[in-house]
């Protein structure tokens, strides 16, 4: 059973946005999805419940502030959605689960500095060795000498990156519907369903 983390210790880096979308790329491949939102905002889990009935089902996922379970049986593919400043027994508990972690980051100093101390400290962890990580840049303008710095940081890393995202509003209107890309007729998402392509290529391998 896969399990996907989606981490990064910066607020506001669209980790839901990308929880949210893996759960929802899952269930359109039919698999029996549990989506769980280990942040105290529950942005996830408030998502699934403005989730539509006709829709492809993703179930909640109980996870408390003061522990995180096992998922029921029947699951098949978990995906994490996690806090601000993950750390501690906290960070313990779901790298213990964790088959991939997905790190989203925003061309912005403060994410590129925060996101540095996250990375070395997954490496020194251990957990390294059964981790696949991958990167992806959110709301990146290439034009912007903002997004040439955040190509040029990843560089260093030594880490995948598996697609720079696009600023669009397309995911804000979903998600107020409870809704991903995968929820609605390819044609009115064809771009962003075209950046997506590498993540779930790397989510299948």
């Amino acid at each position: 059973m896969p399990v996907v983390v989606i981490a990064n210790p910066k607020g506001g880096v669209g980790k839901s946005t990308l929880a949210t979308n893996v759960a929802g790329y899952y269930a359109s491949k039919g698999h029996a999805v549990m989506l769980g939102d280990a942040d105290r905002q529950q942005s996830s889990r408030l998502w699934l419940g403005l989730r539509p009935a006709e829709v492809r089902h993703i179930s909640t996922w109980e996870m408390s502030a003061d522990m995180i379970a096992k998922p029921p049986r029947g699951t098949t593919h978990v995906v994490i959605d996690t806090p601000a400043g993950l750390h501690g027994w906290r960070f313990n508990d779901v790298m213990k689960m964790a088959d991939k972690i997905i790190v989203p980051l925003q061309p912005s100093v403060f994410d590129i500095f925060a996101t540095r101390t996250f990375l070395d400290g997954l490496a020194n962890s251990k957990y390294a060795d059964k981790l696949q990580i991958g990167l992806v840049g959110m709301r990146v303008d290439a034009r912007t000498i903002a997004s040439s710095h955040l190509r040029e940081f990843v560089d260093t890393l030594g880490l995948p990156v598996l697609t720079y995202l696009r600023d669009t509003q397309n995911y804000v209107h979903l998600a107020a519907r409870g809704l991903t890309l995968f929820d609605v007729a390819p044609g009115r998402v064809e771009k962003d369903l075209a950046q997506w392509q590498p993540i779930c290529e790397w989510l299948d391998a």
